[in-house]
């Protein structure tokens, strides 16, 4: 279970601190998801979600401005009671007296943005995704190859680093090197970075650690970048027909329960294996396009069977 410092909350959306005298020192938000308590202002409160980000927007706030002065207290007071992890007023509008007593009462901060709520709300759920999404490490090295995101795995020593080292030089961008962080912030959307201790940093064998920022220029690298194909290399046995020559059999590898296309790419000397990159980052691309050369080949072997047998 992962959780969000309610302090780095407010510092990255730079919220204006009503009640600054309430610590929020290991304050934690734990829902990716947001509520606006427009029923549970007028005393609906039947599933509702108390652990939720609260956000009062013009409506509801046009509401409690209807109210006569004890059935908007008796309202906020209801709504604090429940202990809400904090509670942010958007477009700048009044922080009603009866919210700041409540808030002083029973610790809970108060934030406010100039920002729209429907423009915040969004920002806000997106932040919360990527803050609280599922996460899991993984030996790899993780690049942009022609703004595809390819995650390159392999047993240790099988060349994984020189090869991204030979793609960075060709001009595409270093992710992660060794240790790949994987968080999944939708239930199709992977997105890799890497752990900040040995961010742009590339170990060779022989050399030692280089750093790729430094060497190549901040070009040569990037924060982060969606996983959308994963290469595994391993050594080639020589038995034949063990890989896919063709490309009709598609290959998938499972990460936090979304489903990667992985192509297994045998090495053996001789073979260019950044090359081989390349060219599985462009034809991924193409699939996505709509053009996949195997079937096409498969549908003109068939074309012509046909048109032989006539």
């Amino acid at each position: 279970m992962y959780s969000a410092s309610i302090k780095k909350f407010m510092e990255h959306f730079n919220l204006e601190n009503i009640l600054p005298e309430i610590n929020l020192d290991g304050r934690v938000i734990n829902r990716k998801e947001v509520n606006r308590p427009a029923l549970q202002l007028t005393g609906f409160y039947e599933r509702f979600d108390n652990d939720r980000v609260q956000i009062i927007g013009r409506v509801e706030h046009s509401y409690l401005l209807t109210l006569d002065p004890e059935q908007r207290r008796q309202a906020i007071c209801h709504l604090f009671e429940y202990h809400i992890p904090c509670l942010i007023i958007c477009k700048n509008l009044e922080i009603f007296p009866e919210m700041l007593y409540y808030g002083r009462k029973y610790g809970i901060p108060i934030f406010r943005t100039k920002d729209s709520t429907t423009n915040f709300v969004a920002e806000l759920i997106a932040w919360l995704h990527n803050e609280l999404a599922e996460r899991e490490t993984i030996h790899g090295v993780l690049l942009d190859i022609y703004g595809e995101g390819v995650l390159i795995t392999g047993d240790s020593g099988i060349g994984k680093s020189e090869t991204a080292l030979e793609l960075i030089k060709r001009g595409h961008r270093l992710i992660a090197d060794d240790a790949v962080e994987i968080k999944k912030i939708a239930d199709r959307t992977l997105v890799g970075t890497c752990p900040e201790l040995i961010r742009y940093l590339i170990e060779l064998r022989g050399i030692g650690i280089i750093n790729v920022k430094e060497l190549f220029g901040v070009g040569a690298v990037k924060l982060k970048k969606t996983i959308d194909l994963v290469i595994r290399l391993e050594m080639w046995d020589g038995t034949p027909g063990t890989y896919d020559r063709i490309g009709l059999d598609e290959e998938y590898i499972e990460i936090l329960g979304n489903k990667v296309l992985c192509n297994t790419i045998p090495i053996r000397p001789g073979r260019n294996v950044a090359v081989i990159c390349e060219s599985a980052a462009i034809t991924n691309r193409q699939k996505k396009m709509g053009t996949n050369t195997a079937k096409e080949l498969e549908q003109r072997i068939l074309a012509s069977m046909q048109k032989s047998e006539e």
